[in-house]
């Protein structure tokens, strides 16, 4: 192998994560929006669409016992309950786009994060999080999507998920009104990881 060839670095698997309310989906939307080149995985849920949700674009809504269909041909990255729903990674989106060389991004939550650390060691994991703890709480609130008890739970868990950040690599405060600010950040971040001397190499 010559040096040309260890100059070409190897497509990435990046893993954008965090609690429940610090903008996961708002960062990963303006990155597509900015026409960033990557492929953007569309995660398998068995939860209901939302109002503005598109089937195919946002999340692959699909029934539970599709799902478990899923599960038993070992079609899944990694899949968790979430909330009570099933969400999961279709491992043959990650296999085609790494196949014509793109880097791959993911939004899972942090217990997902840390499956797909299990699985691929060498995946670059990216934690969002916002101002505080009472800062995470108020988006929460104002988000107006879940019953009380959904909320508490959603609360109780986003604190939990605050102290897993020792299992990432990197992690970017997500200020509001600052989106793009985030995205300029997760851009770096990627950047600067295909300019390393020793590549990540993901193997699925």
């Amino acid at each position: 192998m010559s040096e040309f060839d260890l100059r070409k670095p190897n497509p990435l698997l990046i893993v954008i994560s965090g609690p429940s309310g610090v903008g996961k989906d708002s960062v990963v939307q303006r990155m597509k929006d900015r026409g960033f080149p990557f492929h953007f995985v569309v995660t398998a849920t068995t939860r209901e669409r939302r109002a503005n949700e598109t089937h195919g674009v946002d999340y692959l809504f699909v029934s539970k016992d599709e799902f478990a269909r899923m599960i038993d041909a070992n079609e899944l990255i990694e899949y968790a309950i979430v909330y009570g729903d099933y969400k999961g990674i279709p491992k043959e989106q990650v296999r085609n786009a790494f196949a014509s060389g793109k880097d791959v991004i993911m939004r899972v939550d942090v217990q997902g994060a840390e499956t797909v650390r299990r699985l691929a060691p060498e995946a670059l994991l990216i934690f969002i999080t916002c101002d505080s703890e009472e800062e995470l709480e108020h988006r929460l609130r104002e988000r107006k999507t879940e019953s009380a008890d959904s909320l508490t739970l959603r609360i109780a868990t986003a604190r939990k998920e605050l102290q897993r950040l020792e299992a990432f690599d990197y992690v970017i405060v997500n200020h509001d009104f600052h989106l793009d600010d985030t995205v300029d950040k997760v851009r770096a971040i990627i950047n600067a990881e295909h300019h390393k001397v020793h590549h990540r190499k993901v193997t699925l």
